[in-house]
Order: structure tokens, then C-alpha cells, then sequence
């Protein structure tokens, strides 16, 4: 089950496998079922017409985004390498709580096609393509879509106390095309890639795969749960594990297109 959000004259709407949901039906009313009992509706709903329109990013605006870091070790050597505090992220990378972060409230995520953004007051920015769980009120993992966690390296390599400029901007978040409810054992070996072109000429690919994975995604939910609650539930990045060279910086009309699993996400950085 594929599920999609489409602007239309009337507003948003959700759409399943390319069919429009009763209008009025948003992600946080499905969200507050449990995930056996959110697909036998979806299967028991009749479907209307169609789905037109521009695709939106998959989360309504009253949505959370959060994120992990450091669960790739690729990832640890990398903010090793950018960081003067380098012994941080070593001890996050093998600890026993991992490092949770808020990402982007609902209204501000690019959807598919729509821009993200770079700081202007950083040198060194870089897309992060991500396995996003897309998490129920019950902390059940109802599904994934792609994610892209734009950030701002060299902001955070100045000190880890700047994360959240580094992470949190405009344009620093972008989730889609939709969201492919999955059983969560099938989350462990999704191919994950990155292809960002310049000028139409690809400047970087990379490829990885959820298996590289350090922490279970289930852990990663856990541990987000233990003192919040989200009533129609939350999206959670779920670290990277493709990072450009120190040398590669997005640069404004870069196309950004990140894969995960059979999900592809598009964005062009902005001016």
C-alpha cells in the first residue's frame, strides 16, 4: 500500500495506490490506529477517482520530524573528520542511547520537486539521503519514505552545541514522493543511494544500504517514545550513510536525487 498527498483545488489530499482517500481523511487520524488495524481500513475504503494534482510532501503540517545521527559508521567518520570535539561522535556511535535530534515541523518539509535550501553564513553544505520510519501514536513503524537531511557541516564541525543550526533551516528537510507502508523486518536491506547533478553532469553518486545500519529501527523508535508522546504520529530520519567528499559543497541549481528502496525523491537547491 502506496500512500500519497496531492494539492488540489479544494486543498491537500490523500490518495492510496493512486486513488483519492475520502476527502477530509488526513495521516494523523490513520496514524492514531494501530498498524494492523490502519491497513484493513485502507484496504476496506472504496476508492474515488483519481489522483491529480502536484505531489506534496507525505505528512500533514501539524507533523514532527525528528532524526538520528551517528548510526552509520560512515557517518562517524565522517563528523569525525569536520569536528575539533572529533571523541563525541565516537562515543555516540558506540553508546548505548543514540542521538536524537528535531528535524523540521510538518509545514516547513519540501516535498517531491519542491527547492531546499543552504545556509548562506555556511561554506560546506550537503545533502543526507535517509530511510525516513514513518511512526504511529503507538510507536509502531507503519512504514518509510525518502528523506533528504540537508545540513550544514561546517556549522556543526565548528562545535556540536550548533547542531540545531546546522540541521534546522529552511529548506533543510525534505520528505517523499510518499509513504510505502512495509512490515518492519523489511527495513534492514534497502538499498540506499545518492546522485546529485551540476549543470546537468552528475558531480556525485554514492550507494549503501539500510544493513550498515548500527541500531535496529525499532530501537531507534523506542528510544524517541520514552518521554514524548505523539498522538498522530511522527517521522523519523534515520541517519545517513552516504557523505560526499570535504571538498564537495551544493551549490544553488544542484538537482538532489536521493533512493531508498523503490522510492525516489528529487529536490534543486534554491538561489
Amino acid at each position: 500500500m502506496y500512500l500519497t498527498r496531492h494539492l488540489t483545488a479544494a486543498g491537500a489530499r490523500w490518495a492510496l495506490d493512486g486513488y483519492f482517500l475520502p476527502e477530509g481523511l488526513g495521516l494523523g487520524v490513520l496514524l492514531e490506529l494501530r498498524a494492523g488495524a490502519l491497513e484493513a481500513l485502507l484496504a476496506a475504503l472504496p476508492k474515488d477517482e483519481p489522483a491529480t494534482g502536484a505531489a506534496l510532501a507525505p505528512l500533514d503540517p501539524t507533523h514532527e520530524v525528528w532524526a538520528a545521527g551517528v548510526t552509520y559508521l560512515r557517518s562517524r567518520e565522517a563528523r569525525r573528520a569536520e569536528s575539533a570535539q572529533a571523541d563525541v561522535y565516537d562515543r555516540v556511535y558506540e553508546a548505548e542511547r543514540p542521538e536524537l535530534f528535531f528535524k523540521s515541523p510538518g509545514w516547513r518539509v519540501a516535498g517531491p520537486g519542491a527547492p531546499i535550501g543552504i545556509r548562506r553564513d555556511s561554506a560546506w553544505n550537503v545533502p543526507e539521503p535517509e530511510m525516513v520510519l514513518v511512526i504511529n501514536r503507538h510507536l509502531e513503524i507503519a512504514g518509510f519514505c525518502a528523506g533528504n537531511d540537508v545540513s550544514s557541516r561546517s556549522i556543526e564541525g565548528e562545535n556540536p552545541l550548533y547542531l540545531p543550526q546546522a540541521k534546522v533551516y529552511n529548506g533543510s528537510c525534505a520528505l517523499g514522493p510518499g509513504i510505502l507502508l512495509s512490515e518492519p523486518g523489511s527495513l534492514r536491506a534497502l538499498p540506499i543511494s545518492l546522485a546529485i547533478q551540476r549543470a546537468g553532469i552528475t558531480c556525485f553518486a554514492g550507494q549503501a544500504s539500510t544493513a550498515d545500519m548500527k541500531r535496529d529501527p525499532a530501537e531507534l523508535v523506542a528510544y524517541l517514545g520514552r518521554a514524548l508522546d505523539f498522538p498522530r504520529g511522527v517521522f523519523l530520519m534515520t541517519g545517513t550513510c552516504i557523505v560526499p567528499p570535504s571538498d564537495f559543497t551544493l551549490q544553488p541549481g544542484d538537482r538532489v536525487q536521493v533512493n531508498v528502496g523503490v522510492l525516489t525523491l528529487e529536490n534543486d537547491v534554491a538561489a
